[in-house]
């Protein structure tokens, strides 16, 4: 019997070692086809390499790199051009900037939920955000302008009006004002009473108090704006259909131009004034007076040259979660390049 029972564990033994011998034999098998498979493939590339045009491996390497430049522009540093010049002397026309998109969170697609950044917009930060008055044709769009853009070293960009002008989509302004503010400007002139504050400061004292860049630069002289102030009440009697009084006869219109908004609040008052009734003219009136509270999450950017600048003035604050980055650093041209306060 022990003899039997010996002879039944040397068989199942030698099965054992049979099975174990199969499985390392069915590893060494499947490592060996895999193996064979990659090294075909290889050799599959390169001779379709060997066959391919020069010609289009340099446009696969041009594809490539700016696919890989679009992931980084969408989620880490944007190079931005400046457009115009709103925000003289700071940033000049033709200036090329680094924006950090990841302090304050960037989108997962073009205008498509932003995620949260590690800070959020302070006073006195130069920020890019979406124009209010930007329309956009969707994420998609977004992308395969910004492809196309950088594909033809940026020659082509598809994203125009209809007289063939570029749509602007990005605007790069100073954070002047923040939540819990109360914005007002009088003569091209901002005065900000903070949160918590029963006054308001003048902008300077304010951002000078908090050890800020005050760089703001004007181009209207104080005395250009009694003739301002006579065209705006000139252009109020003319829509009433009434005789200009004296103290608007003869006015420079083209002084109107030079501060639009000055121009429109006094119009706009005369108005309201001539016919308390019309409640459009009333609330408009009355947003002139009081100015701007920005409430929730809301910032006030305003270029630093500010009788040249469409900013919030025009189109009223923007929200934060619009607010897709930060100016960091100038890199051309190299007699600018440093860092952007």
């Amino acid at each position: 019997m022990t003899t039997a029972l010996s002879t039944t564990c040397a068989h199942d033994s030698l099965r054992a070692a049979m099975k174990q011998k199969d499985f390392f034999d069915s590893i060494v098998a499947g490592t060996e086809k895999l193996l064979t498979w990659r090294k075909k493939r290889k050799l599959r590339e390169k001779l379709r390499q060997q066959n391919r045009s020069p010609v289009l491996d340099w446009a696969y390497a041009i594809i490539w790199a700016a696919c890989v430049v679009l992931v980084i522009n969408q989620y880490l540093f944007q190079n931005y051009r400046i457009p115009s010049g709103s925000m003289e002397k700071t940033l000049l026309v033709g200036d090329m900037i680094f924006v950090d998109k990841l302090t304050y969170g960037p989108e997962l697609l073009p205008g498509v939920l932003k995620t949260p950044g590690i800070a959020q917009p302070r006073r006195g930060d130069i920020v890019i955000f979406e124009n209010p008055s930007y329309l956009s044709k969707g994420p998609f769009f977004t992308i395969a302008k910004q492809l196309l853009y950088m594909l033809t070293f940026t020659l082509v960009d598809i994203d125009r009006e209809q007289n063939g002008e570029p749509r602007v989509q990005y605007l790069i302004k100073r954070a002047v004002g923040m939540p819990g503010d109360t914005i007002r400007v009088r003569n091209g002139e901002v005065f900000i009473r903070p949160r918590g504050s029963s006054s308001f400061i003048e902008e300077k004292s304010l951002m000078e108090g908090l050890g800020l860049p005050w760089k703001r630069q004007r181009l209207v002289a104080s005395a250009d704006y009694a003739e301002i102030r006579k065209t705006g009440i000139a252009a109020a009697y003319s829509e009433l259909g009434l005789r200009l009084p004296q103290k608007a006869e003869n006015p420079l219109v083209q002084k109107a131009y030079l501060d639009a908004f000055q121009y429109d609040m006094v119009r706009s008052t005369v108005l309201r004034d001539a016919d308390p009734s019309d409640a459009r003219y009333a609330a408009i009136a009355q947003r002139y007076a009081n100015g701007w509270y920005l409430s929730g999450s809301r910032i006030f950017p305003m270029g630093d040259n500010r009788d040249n600048s469409r900013d919030a003035r025009y189109f009223g604050p923007v929200r934060r979660e619009k607010v897709l980055g930060r100016a960091l650093f100038k890199y051309w041209p190299i007699g600018r390049m440093g860092s952007i306060r």
